[in-house]
């Protein structure tokens, strides 16, 4: 006689669980950017790097975060502001104006699941960028030191990068409402990012 021996599945990390949860906001965000195809002409794609400004203008000050500084290896590294304020530059294009003040502050408090949740939808997007760098090199003849620059890999990898980054994301003691904040936090990060596309696209 045998006896089946059913085992908890283990716990899915918190990554893991912040991609299920924002998987419907992630694909609609990505078939909103290509609807307006980014990659149909330089200034198609001038667009495009204008949306990326916009949000990381909202989060750069995140990257001189003490407290998040301690938790997420190489931090200031992973800031994309400049490169992308490059890009714009070799485009011949000013970035995009807005009324609003950033969403986070130079020097203020910032809540810190919330910012997590914010870097989680930061840094995930650098791993799809390989398409996009592609795609920029193939049909718009751009490159990682020319109009592309803030779609280049980091030097050890886009893979291990994201690694580095979310196996420290996950070792992040926090309680359960913080869990949801998190949560909470990347979806609203995926918002600011569409309502972008919508407001730049139709200027």
């Amino acid at each position: 006689m045998t006896t089946d021996i059913l085992e908890t599945p283990p716990a899915l990390s918190r990554s893991k669980r912040l991609k299920a949860a924002t998987h419907a906001a992630h694909e609609g965000l990505d078939q909103s950017i290509m609807t307006h195809e980014p990659f149909s002409s330089r200034e198609r794609y001038a667009q495009f790097v204008k949306v990326q400004h916009g949000f990381h203008r909202d989060i750069d000050a995140l990257y001189a975060n003490a407290a998040l500084d301690v938790l997420l290896p190489d931090l200031q590294g992973r800031r994309r502001l400049p490169l992308i304020e490059q890009d714009l530059a070799d485009l011949g294009t000013e970035p995009a104006a807005f009324s609003s003040l950033p969403a986070f502050a130079a020097g203020e408090p910032a809540d810190l699941p919330t910012t997590l949740g914010w870097l989680y939808v930061a840094e995930g997007s650098n791993m799809g960028a390989a398409f996009l760098l592609k795609w920029a090199k193939e049909k718009l003849d751009l490159s990682e030191t020319f109009g592309a620059r803030h779609l280049a890999g980091a030097p050890e990898g886009r893979g291990l990068h994201w690694r580095t980054f979310t196996a420290a994301l996950d070792t992040v003691a926090l309680s359960e409402d913080e869990e949801a904040r998190v949560v909470a936090g990347a979806e609203t990060a995926f918002g600011r990012v569409s309502g972008l596309v919508r407001d730049v696209f139709a200027r």
